[in-house]
């Protein structure tokens, strides 16, 4: 088995490096811009009611508008969502399709986008209510409020479900071979056809892709460590110390 594996690797790396490379591609770039309009809609559906009739009654209909986005896209499988996009493209334009990884591309980004809207939206709420009413009480807008107050604090706390989001979408593009997108499980599917190796490849494949998600998983991980500092630190100082205390508390010399 492994001398067949070993096989596998030497003949068609080339094809499983570039399924790699396409499967990382579409699943950073989906969820980054993904993210993007996640917090996009997060902000619009937090933001206070208009007293003006007229934008009140524009935000009811976005408001209605982008629930059904999110919920139609949360509710279907990404394989349906990519087959009625790519292919619905086509039945519009005449039978001409559009580029496979631009496809791949628009669908990971969509389908992220919709889970993410609800993930931005519960960040944002969890911040306290103190903050918007302090950021308002000064003078600032709803958006400055959102960009430079909220958002933020809000994206530190769903970094973990992004991450998660991420390594999903690595699993996910799996999907996309549906459209004959060529990421790393179509690869594994014409790798079958020539050498009939059905076991042995989905197994290197399998390996391939947990060795991804688990080493996707602790780089992330190490980034959450790392934006929470350390749990043991100590406070110096106060506003009733004067230098010299402070500098022998930070263990200088008095006379330093």
């Amino acid at each position: 088995m492994f001398e067949t594996i070993g096989i596998i690797i030497k003949d068609y790396y080339k094809w499983i490096l570039e399924g790699v490379g396409y499967t990382m591609l579409v699943a950073l770039v989906g969820t980054l811009v993904g993210l993007g309009i996640g917090i996009l809609i997060g902000i619009f559906r937090t933001m206070p009611t208009p007293k003006n009739k007229f934008l009140k009654v524009l935000k009811k209909i976005a408001d209605v508008i982008l629930s059904a986005y999110v919920e139609v896209f949360r509710c279907t499988p990404m394989m349906v969502q990519a087959m009625v996009i790519f292919w619905g493209f086509a039945f519009l334009n005449d039978g001409q399709t559009l580029n496979v990884t631009v496809s791949a591309l628009i669908i990971v980004s969509i389908n992220t986008g919709a889970y993410m809207a609800e993930i931005v939206r519960g960040g944002i709420i969890s911040i306290d209510q103190g903050q918007f009413e302090a950021a308002h009480a000064i003078g600032m807008s709803h958006s400055k409020t959102m960009f430079y107050v909220v958002i933020p604090q809000a994206l530190r706390n769903i970094l973990p479900s992004v991450s998660n989001e991420f390594v999903i979408n690595i699993k996910d593009t799996s999907v996309l071979n549906v459209i004959g997108f060529a990421e790393l499980f179509f690869q594994a599917k014409t790798i079958v056809k020539i050498n009939y190796e059905t076991f042995a490849t989905y197994l290197l494949v399998a390996a391939i892709y947990f060795v991804l998600t688990y080493s996707i998983t602790l780089l992330l991980r190490l980034v959450e460590r790392k934006m929470d500092g350390k749990k043991n630190y100590k406070v110096l100082g106060s506003q009733n110390m004067d230098a010299e205390s402070y500098a022998i508390e930070m263990g200088g010399n008095k006379n330093d």
